[in-house]
C-alpha cells in the first residue's frame, strides 16, 4: 500500500481518538482538574501529530500524483512513437499538418505541409463523400483507416496479412458443381455404337482436361451426369473465361454431326456440404429451364449469374415427358372440385389460348375450369378472339373476374398458371397466397422468379408456345377428345402468333400440334380474321421502325420520342419488323408505354443472345425474344443502358 494511503489512514483514526480523548479528558478535569491540565496537554502532542501526519499525507498524495502523470505521459508519447499505427493531424485545406514517426518510415519522412494525396488520392475522395472508415488499397498494402472529421484526426492500421488470410480462407472454400449432358439422350438414340463410343470419348477427355486444368476433382455419377468439387478461386478462373468448357463440348461434339450441349450448376458460399448440393442442384434445375447449354451460378444471398446460352433449346424426340405430365395433370384435376386457370396480366393470344385448352382438359375430365380475366387489362391483339369467345356461350361462361375467383376458392381447388412462371406477372398474385395446390405450364426460360412449391412443373423452353404445349397434354388425355372449332382455333393462333406464322422457333412438334388441331376443328379463315391488324397500329408501328439506326455490327436500335406513347404490342412488333430488315442481326425497340414504364423489346435470329442482354436490365425471355421494363428513366438514358449492355456482352466474349 503507498506511504500516503497509510498515513491517510492513521489520519482518520487520530481525529477519532482525539474527539473521544477530548470528551474524557473534559469529563475528568469537571472532578480534578490537576489531571485535567494533563489530559489537555496529552491531547495538545495529539494534535500537533494530527497536523504533522496530514501534511505528511498531502505531501505524499502530490508526489505520487506527480509521478504517475508524468509516468502515463511518457507512456503515451512512447506509444505515439513506437506504436505500429499511422497518426496524422491535417488542416481544413487537407494539408497534413503533423505525424507520427510511423507515418513518415512507412510513406515519406516529409509529409508536413503536404496534401493527404500524397499518402492516397481515395483519401480525398473519402474527405468529399465524408466516409469516415474503410479499407485502403496502397500499393501491395492493406490499411484500415479511421477519420475522426470533428478534430481532423486520421488513424491507419496495417491490416495486410488479416486481409490477405481472409481472402485466402475465402478462396479456398468449396464449391460444388453439377454437370449434365443435356440432350444425352436424344443424341444416342438411333447412332450405332462406334459413333456413340466416339462421341463420349469426346466429351470425356474435353471435360477430363477442363477439369486437370482448373485443379477440379471430376466424377461420372451416370451416362449423362458429372459431379465437380473445386476451390472459389478455381469457379472464379473459370468465370473470367465465361466457362469455355461449354463452347468446347457443343464445339468440338458437332464434328460429329450430332452436337451435345452440357449445361453447369453451381453451388457455391455455403460452409454445410448438404445445403451446398441442394444449392447446386437448384442451379442446375434453373439452368436447364432456360433452355440448357448454360451456367447458372447460385449463392446463398445475392442474384444468379448465367454464362453460355448461346444456343436454342433442342427440341427433344421423345414425347415420354409429355405423356407422363399429362397424365399426372389428369390425376391432379380429377382430385379437384374446381379448376383455376390463370396467364399473365394484359394476356395475349397465346395466354388466351393455352387458357382454352386447359379448360378443356378439365371438362374431359368431368372437373369445371374458370379462366381468371381482367376486363380491366386486355391486350387490344386479342379483341377480336375476345368477341368471339363473347358469343359463344359455353366458353364465355367459364370467364370469370379476379373477385369471383377468390370467392370460389376451396381447400381443394387446383390452380393451373399458363404462359408465365413469375409471381408478380399473374393477373391475380393474391391467388397465388390461397391456394394450396398449383401447376405452372410455361415455354419461357427459366428466370430467378418463381412461383413458390408448385405441385407439378412443365417447362419446356424448346416449345414454340405455351398452346403447344397444352394441345400435347391434351392428345395425351386418356378420353376421347371432342373439341369446339372456336376452342382448336384459339389454341392454334396461340401457336401461330407466338412462332410468327411458323416463321420462328418452329419443329417438328409444333407442326404436329398445329395438325392435331387443325383435325380436331381449327379454322385457319378464323385465325386469319383474328389476326387483322389495324391500319391506324401498322403506321404508328412504321413511326418507330423509321426511327431506328445501327449500332455496333448488325444491332438496330429505334428510339420513340420522349412525349410519344406506345403499348407493348406495338414495340414488339416494330422489334419484328426491324429484325427482318437486311444485315441486322438483332432488333431493339425502346418506348414510353402508358402505364409510365419505359419498354425495351428486343429480338434476333439466334445469333445473339438477346435474353443474356435483357437481363443485365433486370428483364429477360428466350435466346431470341425477350423484353424488360424500366422505370424512372428517360428514353434517352434507356437507350444509354441499352447500349452498355450490347457492349458488356460483345466484349464479354457474349
Amino acid at each position: 500500500m503507498p506511504n500516503f494511503l497509510l498515513n491517510r489512514w492513521h489520519g482518520y483514526h487520530v481525529i477519532a481518538l482525539f474527539i473521544v480523548a477530548t470528551g474524557f479528558v473534559t469529563f475528568v478535569a469537571w472532578y480534578n482538574w490537576k489531571v485535567g491540565v494533563i489530559g489537555f496537554l496529552l491531547l495538545g502532542i495529539l494534535l500537533v501529530f494530527s497536523i504533522q501526519a496530514r501534511m505528511a499525507f498531502e505531501r505524499d498524495l502530490v508526489n505520487y500524483i506527480s509521478t504517475l502523470s508524468s509516468r502515463v505521459s511518457k507512456a503515451g508519447e512512447e506509444a505515439v512513437k513506437r506504436m505500429p499505427v499511422g497518426i496524422l493531424l491535417y488542416n481544413e485545406e487537407h494539408t497534413i499538418q503533423w505525424s507520427n514517426p510511423y507515418m513518415t518510415t512507412t510513406f515519406d519522412e516529409k509529409l508536413i505541409d503536404r496534401p493527404l494525396s500524397v499518402i492516397s488520392e481515395e483519401l480525398e475522395k473519402w474527405l468529399e463523400e465524408e466516409t469516415t472508415e474503410g479499407l485502403l488499397r496502397i500499393d501491395e498494402s492493406i490499411y484500415q483507416v479511421t477519420i475522426e472529421p470533428q478534430e481532423r484526426l486520421l488513424y491507419m492500421i496495417d491490416v495486410t496479412e488479416q486481409e490477405q488470410a481472409l481472402e485466402q480462407f475465402h478462396q479456398s472454400k468449396t464449391v460444388l458443381a453439377m454437370l449434365y449432358l443435356d440432350n444425352y439422350d436424344e443424341v444416342m438414340q438411333g447412332i450405332d455404337d462406334q459413333v456413340r463410343g466416339r462421341m463420349m470419348s469426346i466429351v470425356t477427355k474435353t471435360l477430363n482436361e477442363w477439369a486437370d486444368y482448373y485443379g477440379i476433382y471430376l466424377r461420372r455419377t451416370s451416362a449423362d451426369r458429372f459431379i465437380a468439387v473445386m476451390h472459389a478461386y478455381s469457379l472464379k478462373e473459370m468465370e473470367e473465361s465465361r466457362f469455355e468448357i461449354i463452347d468446347d463440348i457443343r464445339e468440338r461434339t458437332a464434328k460429329e454431326k450430332l452436337p451435345i450441349t452440357l449445361s453447369i450448376g453451381v453451388g457455391t458460399d455455403e460452409d454445410d456440404l448438404r445445403e451446398l448440393g441442394k444449392i447446386a442442384q437448384s442451379s442446375l434445375d434453373l439452368a436447364l429451364g432456360r433452355g440448357g447449354d448454360q451456367v447458372a451460378i447460385k449463392r446463398t444471398n445475392g442474384r444468379v449469374r448465367f454464362y453460355g446460352g448461346k444456343s436454342n433449346a433442342m427440341e427433344k424426340r421423345t414425347r415420354v415427358r409429355a405423356r407422363v405430365i399429362s397424365h399426372a395433370l389428369r390425376d391432379f384435376v380429377t382430385e379437384s372440385d374446381k379448376v383455376l386457370i390463370m396467364g399473365h396480366k394484359n394476356p395475349d393470344m397465346d395466354a388466351i389460348g393455352a387458357a382454352i385448352g386447359v379448360q378443356k382438359l378439365a371438362e374431359v375430365n368431368d372437373k369445371e375450369g374458370f379462366i381468371v380475366l381482367d376486363p380491366n387489362d386486355i391486350n387490344y391483339t386479342v379483341q377480336k378472339l375476345m368477341e368471339e369467345i363473347e358469343e359463344h356461350d359455353y366458353l364465355w361462361s367459364h370467364f370469370i373476374t379476379p373477385e369471383e375467383a377468390k370467392d370460389q376458392i376451396t381447400p381443394e381447388t387446383l390452380l393451373i398458371i399458363v404462359d408465365t412462371h413469375k409471381p408478380s406477372l399473374v393477373i391475380e398474385p393474391e391467388l397465388l397466397n390461397r391456394v394450396e395446390r398449383i401447376i405452372v405450364l410455361d415455354h419461357h426460360r427459366r428466370g430467378e422468379e418463381f412461383i413458390e412449391d408448385p405441385v407439378l412443373v412443365y417447362m419446356e423452353p424448346y416449345a414454340s408456345s405455351t398452346a403447344e404445349l397444352v394441345t400435347e397434354l391434351l392428345e395425351y388425355q386418356p378420353k376421347r377428345l371432342q373439341m369446339d372449332r372456336l376452342e382448336a382455333t384459339a389454341l392454334l393462333a396461340g401457336i401461330i402468333v407466338d412462332t410468327k406464322s411458323f416463321a420462328v422457333r418452329t419443329g417438328a412438334r409444333t407442326f404436329d400440334a398445329a395438325s392435331f388441331l387443325r383435325s380436331n376443328g381449327a379454322d385457319t379463315t378464323l385465325v386469319q380474321k383474328l389476326l387483322k391488324e389495324d391500319l391506324g397500329q401498322y403506321v404508328e408501328r412504321s413511326k418507330l421502325v423509321k426511327s431506328a439506326e445501327t449500332y455496333r455490327d448488325g444491332f438496330a436500335i429505334a428510339t420513340a420520342s420522349e412525349t410519344k406513347l406506345y403499348n407493348q404490342i406495338i414495340i414488339a412488333q416494330a422489334a419484328d419488323t426491324l429484325l427482318s430488315m437486311k444485315d441486322v442481326v438483332a432488333s431493339f425497340v425502346i418506348s414510353k408505354r402508358e402505364d409510365g414504364y419505359v419498354s425495351i423489346s428486343a429480338r434476333s435470329l439466334g445469333d445473339v443472345n438477346v435474353q443474356i442482354i435483357m437481363e443485365s436490365l433486370d428483364g429477360g425471355g428466350h435466346l431470341s425474344n425477350a423484353a424488360t421494363q424500366l422505370t424512372d428513366i428517360t428514353v434517352l438514358e434507356a437507350k444509354e443502358k441499352l447500349q452498355e449492355a450490347i457492349d458488356q456482352y460483345i466484349e464479354g466474349g457474349q
